[in-house]
């Protein structure tokens, strides 16, 4: 599990081994010790910690201890978000502060887990990795796109087990889309729509901040809340819940959708990065070609085109980003009846059509009689055994995760990049992915990265 001489892990091994042997002249063993049908061995359980218990982060605490982890260390800002998780866990040291516990438990755990809002993601990741733990990462990867590209750089430099939270990139369906395009199912793709309808659904945008200064929950600590974030005044507005529709915290609905939608054309078709970005947005409900962006929160509704150039034998190909309820138009080869779903992809190809919806659904042809074409298509890629599976296994030993950093970083950063057009809506922006700058609007690199508050670094 570590580079030391003897890791945690071989040690338990070894003396689970020694006990055994000599227990066995004097005892029975019991199976829980040793390990047995329907138990998981000590020198089996990875000691993890979880940064952000509440919400998708609990989630995730959940599902890799079903898988066998055991969590020695919990972090939460907020208790009583974290209730939950910390009540199923009650032998689990508590902490509000990722970098006191990384500081006094790095000698006991073995990889972390961090599920928080969107601003503490980079911060939280590189101290693990700087601790020489796995981690595993909610999406989006980081907050900017400085972050995406050093927490990648710093990942594989460490060697540790990395894995972001995009589910669907471990489906079933996500293979199938990828087999039946490399297979030239549907012809040549040139042209890509993507949509969610998140933003303004389950959260509030185009808004300004609220003047009102109410008190603090007792159980939050705020300051910690902000974490590397400008500094302001508490509010509900924020958290726990609406944090995703404000430029200091979140990342919109590119952000949040994004990794579960976009990954798929990108990884289907071998994207690589953009060369260029142009964002059309309404605040008020008008839609212009250019308007003011409030840079407090995220606009109403956008549309962001992405220009991906050739690759090898593949030809260029535009990607679209439609959210705030907006949608690409319904394929004519659709029956009456028939609907796109409310988040999801529309491939358009040379010879068909294919559409699925978000985190990698089963994919559906047009015109339908492709079908029986695509049952013949081989199948030429390695099923995974789930997502949170694979970066369990991975931390035990197993082989790295198909959604590693080396993958998810960079997917993160087109996703990333459609945000950042939205400071310049109605400009098409010429971008450099090797040097990480925009070529025609330089005064927009300034919004690569951000400037932390003081105490906060990468």
């Amino acid at each position: 599990m570590t580079n030391k001489p003897t890791s945690r892990r071989k040690f338990l091994a070894t003396t689970t081994v020694a006990a055994a042997s000599t227990a066995f002249s004097f005892s029975i063993v019991p199976r829980h010790v040793l390990g047995g049908q329907g138990q998981t061995p000590p020198s089996e359980r990875p000691n993890l910690a979880g940064i952000g218990c509440g919400g998708m982060g609990g989630g995730d605490i959940g599902t890799f201890t079903k898988l066998g982890a055991n969590f020695v260390a919990l972090c939460d800002v907020d208790e009583t978000r974290a209730a939950g998780t910390f009540n199923a866990h009650p032998n689990a040291r508590r902490y509000k502060d990722f970098r006191e516990m990384l500081d006094k438990e790095a000698k006991n755990i073995d990889a972390v887990t961090v599920g928080t809002p969107d601003h503490i993601h980079a911060v939280a990741a590189m101290a693990a990795i700087k601790a020489g733990k796995h981690v595993y990462v909610q999406k989006p990867l980081t907050h900017t796109l400085h972050e995406c590209r050093v927490l990648t750089q710093a990942a594989r430099k460490a060697g540790v087990m990395t894995s972001m939270g995009n589910q669907g990139h471990a489906s079933e369906g996500s293979r199938l889309t990828n087999e039946w395009i490399q297979a030239g199912l549907i012809g040549e793709v040139r042209e890509v729509h993507v949509w969610s309808d998140r933003a303004g659904r389950l959260w509030k945008q185009g808004i300004v901040p609220p003047t009102d200064t109410p008190p603090v929950p007792s159980t939050l600590d705020w300051n910690l809340w902000l974490g590397p974030a400008r500094e302001r005044a508490y509010h509900p507005a924020y958290a726990p819940h609406n944090w995703r529709g404000w430029w200091d915290f979140g990342t919109g609905a590119l952000g949040d959708m994004g990794c579960h939608i976009i990954d798929h054309p990108v990884w289907a078709l071998n994207l690589g990065a953009p060369t260029s970005v142009e964002s059309r947005t309404t605040l008020d409900g008008s839609f212009l070609e250019k308007n003011k962006p409030n840079f407090e929160s995220y606009p109403i509704a956008a549309i962001i085109t992405y220009e991906f150039p050739a690759r090898g034998k593949l030809p260029p190909v535009t990607m679209t980003w439609y959210d705030g309820g907006l949608m690409p138009p319904t394929p004519s080869e659709m029956s009456t009846g028939q609907r796109l779903p409310d988040n999801g992809v529309l491939y358009v190809g040379s010879q068909g059509k294919m559409y699925h919806s978000s985190h990698g659904g089963m994919p559906q042809l047009l015109p339908a009689t492709l079908l029986e074409k695509a049952q013949a298509v081989p199948k030429t890629m390695d099923r995974s055994p789930g997502h949170y599976e694979e970066w369990y296994q991975a931390i035990k030993g197993g082989k790295r995760p198909v959604d590693n950093f080396e993958y998810s970083g960079p997917m993160t950063e087109t996703v990333l990049l459609g945000v950042l057009s939205l400071r310049a809506p109605g400009t098409r922006l010429e971008w450099d992915s090797e040097n990480l700058k925009v070529k025609n609007a330089p005064e927009l690199n300034q919004f690569v990265h951000k400037e932390y508050r003081a105490g906060w670094t990468l």
